[in-house]
């Protein structure tokens, strides 16, 4: 009888690598830079170049410094700097955008251990880094050219409903933002795109947005402007999915996807930021070893312990 190997878990194995996921999530940004650099102007395009690099070469170097396997290989830097740059204003001085992909590869990802081991998502960590250290830059919002324009979660702060963009600017992006937050149609081809490819799963998605727009609904807060406005689509489909800093189990997707959304609408109807999917979704991070060790699924033989 041949020798049985005994070994813990996990013991499913899968073809697909962290390259092939990376790469997926690459294609499903893609529309949304498209939409970026239509709305905004080729400057996007800078921004988003200088983004992706700097994180990538931060990345190469820290491993090549500390004699570590490099892991530029398995595209997570390229991610990482894409989210980033889709969460930057167009008008953002391009060395505080290299200081802030700095921030969010050696200080959020390499050094905590690495892809996997980082305890918050490294672009959401790195905005509000930004947020922080750049308040000023990093709420000019501009349509490509010099004129400053309010963007709708602001335009709704004030009560001039008559003043917020069309639905269909709305869903195409015609508006005052970020990157790659503005264009709805973009967001949602992407995230099918996720969906399609099981890349992400339908749970923290649909808690997140439905959340904001169940409670944007009792409030009498005009919902469906709160699901096109701000990141809050792209924070659902591509940072609150994240594999590292989210729950595994189904139930946990489902709670942090409502949390993120319940911390969001604290926040934009409370609270004095501009926008909360940011800080619901680092918050939430910090949560997640704990909602998945309440929603783990119990061993088939296991027992009370004595």
């Amino acid at each position: 009888m041949d020798k049985f190997i005994s070994s813990v878990s996990p013991h499913i194995t899968s073809k697909r690598t962290t390259q092939n996921i990376m790469l997926d999530v690459i294609i499903a940004l893609v529309p949304a830079g498209i939409a970026s650099v239509i709305i905004f102007g080729l400057r996007a395009l800078l921004v988003i170049g200088v983004c992706v690099l700097v994180c990538v070469l931060s990345e190469f170097v820290f491993n090549l410094i500390c004699k570590k396997e490099n892991t530029i290989k398995d595209l997570s830097a390229v991610v990482t700097g894409l989210l980033l740059a889709y969460n930057l204003p167009v008008s953002i001085p391009i060395w505080q955008a290299v200081i802030g992909n700095f921030f969010a590869i050696i200080v959020v990802k390499q050094l905590f251990g690495g892809i996997g081991q980082n305890f918050a998502n490294p672009a959401i960590t790195a905005r509000i880094f930004m947020l922080v250290a750049f308040s000023t830059s990093m709420t000019n919002w501009t349509m490509g050219d010099t004129a400053t324009v309010a963007t709708p979660l602001k335009v709704m702060s004030t009560g001039d409903m008559n003043s917020l963009p069309s639905y269909l600017d709305m869903f195409l992006g015609v508006r005052g933002g970020c990157l790659g937050e503005t264009c709805t149609l973009a967001l949602l081809l992407g995230g099918i795109y996720l969906l399609v490819r099981r890349v992400i799963s339908w749970h923290t998605p649909v808690a997140f947005i439905g959340t904001v727009f169940v409670m944007s609904f009792i409030l009498d807060k005009q919902p469906v402007y709160q699901i096109m406005s701000g990141g809050l689509l792209i924070g659902a489909f591509f940072m609150a999915t994240d594999y590292a800093t989210t729950p595994v189990t189904k139930w946990g997707k489902i709670i942090f996807g409502v949390g993120c959304g319940l911390i969001t609408i604290l926040i934009r109807f409370w609270g004095t930021l501009p926008e909360g999917v940011s800080y619901s979704i680092l918050l939430m991070n910090i949560f997640t070893p704990y909602i998945s060790k309440i929603t783990r699924s119990k061993p088939l033989t296991g027992g009370k312990k004595k």
